[in-house]
């Protein structure tokens, strides 16, 4: 019997070998694959070295799985971890062989409204600062973020700065780290100003995901809600324990 090393060695072989034939074009994207009985003897290892390494494909983007039907190449669906450890967008998007960007569509200074208010622990009237941001994939918007943060934590937020990791920005220039977030999903249909932004049609299922951000004091510091498209997102939920 092989022991630990040795399958782990041999998954990870089979894994590099089936994506090597997705990158040179031998599995166009949103085409099946072999069954994993036809993996085995094409590689000549057992099916549970097949279904190891199909599975880490799978988490790593670049196929899914339909039950009852098989396993297909994954096309333009863009994967992102919902796990304890955080890697941001771009690092996520880079890491499956894809062009990240992101495009401020609004900044500005509103004053906190109730719900706001109540959120963030604030006085009537607050300032806050409004941050719409859109995420785009190999130049295709997948989603687009609203974000509020109160002005008195950060003060002269520009344009340029936001179009890069947020929370990376909150610590380099307001010292501001954060600890933790609680994070809200659900499915949406998108409004007419989101379907225009994301180029879908209105009424198209999208993921809304609801953020609050805070800091290593507990401190609640940014709130936001981002609309995914559905046709575009999917998501990876990774537990340890």
């Amino acid at each position: 019997m092989r022991n630990l090393n040795e399958e782990n060695a041999l998954h990870l072989k089979v894994k590099d070998s089936i994506l090597e034939l997705i990158k040179n074009g031998e599995y166009q994207p949103d085409t099946k694959l072999p069954t994993e009985a036809e993996f085995c003897e094409k590689f000549g290892v057992s099916r549970t070295t097949v279904r190891t390494a199909l599975q880490q494909l799978s988490l790593d983007g670049y196929v899914y799985r339909q039950q009852g039907r098989g396993t297909f190449v994954s096309g333009r669906r863009v994967k992102q971890r919902l796990t304890s450890t955080v890697q941001n967008f771009s690092e996520q998007i880079t890491g499956q062989g894809k062009n990240p960007s992101i495009k401020v569509h609004n900044l500005e200074v509103i004053m906190a409204d109730s719900f706001l208010e109540d959120i963030f622990d604030l006085p009537e009237g607050e300032p806050i600062n409004m941050l719409e941001r859109i995420r785009y994939v190999d130049n295709e918007p997948i989603q687009i973020e609203t974000a509020y943060l109160p002005w008195r934590k950060t003060p002269g937020l520009n344009k340029e700065a936001c179009e890069k990791s947020l929370y990376r920005l909150l610590e380099v220039e307001y010292q501001i780290k954060i600890k933790r977030t609680v994070e809200n999903l659900e499915i949406v249909g998108a409004q007419e100003d989101v379907a225009k932004i994301l180029n879908i049609d209105v009424g198209s299922p999208c993921f809304s995901l609801e953020t609050y951000a805070y800091s290593d004091e507990d401190i609640l510091v940014e709130y936001s809600k981002t609309i995914f498209r559905g046709d575009l997102a999917n998501f990876v939920i990774e537990r340890y324990y």
